[in-house]
């Protein structure tokens, strides 16, 4: 997009056309002291007017965001329906109602107003709403969904459209836009949601991030953090972010795992200019190794794996540190073969066995594998380490910024020493704390483990920490998008509980989420109601109380209806009670079987009864052929204990790395057992072997509509996300129970 000049009214901001060009970090010189109508001056004179127009323009030249002015002529189509009708928000009475309204309903089953991405459109109408002032500020808790789009737009961009706040204002009405002073560092900090300290040395339209997963396992929440604290500040500096798989290890990595790693990125939203792998650089990895050994800043070592453990841990030096430059290239050429001298060998960097920080004790650089690459297939019999390939590939890359968690901090030495000896360029690194949570493993290699030994269904199974396991729990993208920038780019180390992610989660699902009925299916109740209908009748009641939006329901009114077990106990003869939805009744015999169980109960309407004077609230099911069959399934945590301890990492690497798999008989008998007594796999104490926990139930009939991924709220049980939708009348719909923020207990191993 070329530079142009956007002159303008200053009582009268365009505002979405301002917004647009924050979001798509456009070229602009801003006049407001024009008296015409908005618009594009171009520097040979031409120019362009009015605000949908501008807006357009705007649209089809941002090459930062594709999309913005959709994907195909359909969506063209769409955003320029909305842009045209987005200046009835400026609008009063019922026509600003019934805009909200139509929006409103439009979003229930949408993030964008468009599309999957981001459009002008949504900028038109966000534009319109902010600029409203009073009016959308007094209305808006009546539109959840457009609430819910609303604040995730101001949440998601919230440093580009913090720089027009000043144009907000004014279209608000409060006069000449003022100019917006610079927030102290003790602003910034204390700002929700927002990283603490700003990058060392970073120019705004300069910064360029890369996020750098490994293909083997599926994007879990700690690799969140990450991938967002890289979208936040390319969007804060106006910088860009690249993917690179950092494909390294062919013994663990999967295309399953690079596939699922592009899924994941795109469900939180990462916009990023390319994807790249480590694996595209390995003939300039393998020259630069060379190079180094040429230059005596590398060795080849074929010294045995204990004993290189050994001697990094003394500072002693290696027998092989000292060889020729031919030594060390004619072993270089047996690894590179995949010979089985070479297979004795790795390649090392001479940096300083004495250092009293142990990543400078000459790390490893390659190694010898000839396992098949996922990508590349059996071309290479050598590959880069992680400590060798990361500040190469960085900087090769243009990568002004390195994001890396505090666990890697002794190694940041180390980084920037292999670029020096390299001569490659400097590439900052800022340090970020890994985010930990209480009963919850990160480690992919722990994680793999569980999937291998059939305790979970895979890498979506809810009881992972993974994306799509917390998604298909039920977790909403926005609450972990809140979750995460709440606690910014702090370096603070903290064991975070769920309760707080999950109580987020609940303030977005609860104003929303459409309201039905389930009654357990083990020990459940008839009441009779003697004077009740004769014949069944149809009611259309809210799905919620609270909002519209959630449509209707249809529930039919019988004289025998099912209530829960629990319910039929705590009743006592000529009690009244309510009964949701219909009214009062007294409940007049209760009959009980041998074992003192209650097996029926009958009693009288009394529809005229106070609901307040009633202790007990009854959810019921009527007696009907209509019902579904419902599974609701309750998890717990993998692991028994909020942390696990340095004995307890053992006890797992034992399990997990096949490579030390030893005897653990050394453990002590009280850290391990075996879950059957012909098992060979022997499973530590702190694994819970009791995470998953169904229950069959009858569901109302209106719950046959539901979709996979509904989420709705069980009366008086919960929230829960729909994972099996209905098929047919014996297979029963499968909803998985979603944490409302409240303390949790880990499910009985009893």
């Amino acid at each position: 997009m070329e530079e142009i000049k956007l002159t303008f009214p200053a009582d009268s901001p365009p505002l979405s056309v301002i917004v647009a060009l924050s979001l798509s970090s456009s070229p602009v010189t801003i006049d407001s002291s024009s008296s015409a109508v908005p618009s594009f001056v171009f520097s040979d004179g031409r120019k362009l007017t009015g605000t949908s127009v501008l807006l357009r323009y705007v649209g089809r030249s941002a090459k930062s965001l594709p999309g913005f002015y959709g994907h195909d002529a359909f969506e063209y189509s769409q955003i320029d329906e909305l842009i045209d009708y987005a200046p009835v928000f400026s609008s009063s009475g019922s026509e600003f109602k019934n805009a909200c309204t139509s929006v409103d309903n439009y979003l229930q089953s949408g993030t964008f107003l468009v599309g999957h991405s981001l459009s002008i459109a949504d900028v038109a109408v966000w534009s319109a709403l902010a600029g409203s002032g009073p009016r959308w500020e007094r209305k808006s808790k009546k539109y959840q969904n457009l609430v819910r789009w609303f604040n995730s737009i101001s949440l998601e961009y919230a440093e580009p459209l913090n720089k027009v706040a000043a144009y907000t204002a004014a279209k608000k009405g409060s006069g000449k836009p003022a100019s917006v002073a610079p927030r102290s560092k003790d602003q910034q900090a204390s700002d929700k949601g927002k990283p603490e300290v700003d990058l060392p040395g970073a120019e705004v339209g300069k910064v360029k991030l890369r996020f750098a997963p490994e293909p083997s396992g599926y994007l879990h929440i700690g690799h969140a953090k990450a991938a967002l604290l890289n979208k936040y500040f390319a969007e804060r500096y106006q910088g860009e972010v690249i993917i690179r798989f950092d494909d390294t290890n062919p013994a663990k990595e999967s295309n399953e795992f690079v596939e699922n790693l592009v899924k994941d990125i795109g469900t939180l939203g990462i916009k990023y200019e390319r994807v790249t792998y480590t694996s595209d650089y390995f003939p300039d990895l393998m020259s630069m190794a060379e190079k180094l050994m040429r230059e005596g800043k590398a060795y080849v070592d074929d010294t045995p794996r204990e004993q290189m453990h050994q001697e990094r841990k003394d500072g002693t030096d290696s027998k092989c540190r000292n060889h020729t430059v031919e030594e060390n290239l004619n072993l270089w050429r047996e690894m590179i073969a995949g010979s089985k001298r070479g297979l004795q060998c790795c390649v090392r960097g001479k940096l300083d066995m004495q250092d009293p920080n142990k990543a400078m004790r000459d790390p490893v650089y390659y190694r010898c594998n000839p396992m098949s690459h996922h990508r590349i297939g059996d071309k290479y019999k050598i590959y880069p380490t992680y400590d060798f390939a990361c500040p190469f590939v960085d900087s090769v890359e243009g990568i002004t910024h390195a994001l890396r968690s505090s666990e890697y901090h002794d190694r940041n030495a180390q980084y920037y020493k292999v670029l020096d000896d390299m001569g490659l360029r400097r590439v900052e690194i800022y340090e970020f704390s890994r985010l930990n949570l209480v009963y919850t493993l990160l480690s992919k290699r722990k994680l793999l483990w569980f999937v291998q030994q059939g305790m979970v269904g895979g890498w979506d199974d809810p009881r992972f920490p993974t994306v799509q396991g917390i998604v298909r729990r039920g977790l909403k993208i926005e609450a972990l998008i809140q979750f995460i920038l709440e606690q910014g780019a702090s370096k603070n180390l903290n064991l975070m509980e769920w309760d707080k992610l999950w109580t987020i989660n609940k303030k977005i699902v609860d104003p929303v989420c459409p309201r039905h009925t389930a009654v357990v299916e083990e020990r459940r109740v008839l009441l009779t109601l003697t004077d009740g209908p004769d014949e069944p009748f149809v009611r259309l009641i809210p799905k919620h109380k609270k909002y519209e939006g959630a449509g209707e329901k249809a529930t039919t009114f019988t004289k025998r209806i099912w209530i829960e077990g629990a319910d039929a106990s705590a009743i006592s003869v000529n009690e009244e009670v309510t009964l949701m939805d219909w009214g009062n009744a007294i409940v007049k015999e209760v009959t009980k079987d041998e074992e003192g169980r209650v097996t029926a109960l009958s009693g009288l309407l009394n529809l005229k009864g106070s609901v307040k004077t009633t202790k007990l609230k009854l959810t019921w099911l009527p007696e009907t052929n209509e019902l579904v069959k419902l599974t609701l399934t309750d998890f717990g945590y993998l692991i028994t204990k909020k942390k696990l301890e340095e004995n307890d990492e053992l006890v797992f690497a034992k399990l997990v790395n096949k490579d030390t798999k030893k005897d653990t008989s050394a453990l002590g008998d009280s850290n391990m057992r075996k879950l059957e007594e012909n098992d060979e796999l022997v499973f530590p104490e702190f694994v819970n072997p009791d995470t998953k926990k169904e229950t069959s139930a009858l569901g109302d009939s209106n719950m046959r509509n539901l979709q996979r991924g509904d989420v709705i709220q069980l009366e008086r049980k919960g929230y829960y996300r729909c994972d099996v939708p209905f098929v047919k009348s014996s297979k029963p719909i499968v909803l998985f129970s979603i944490p409302d923020g409240r303390q949790h207990q880990p499910l009985s191993a009893n």
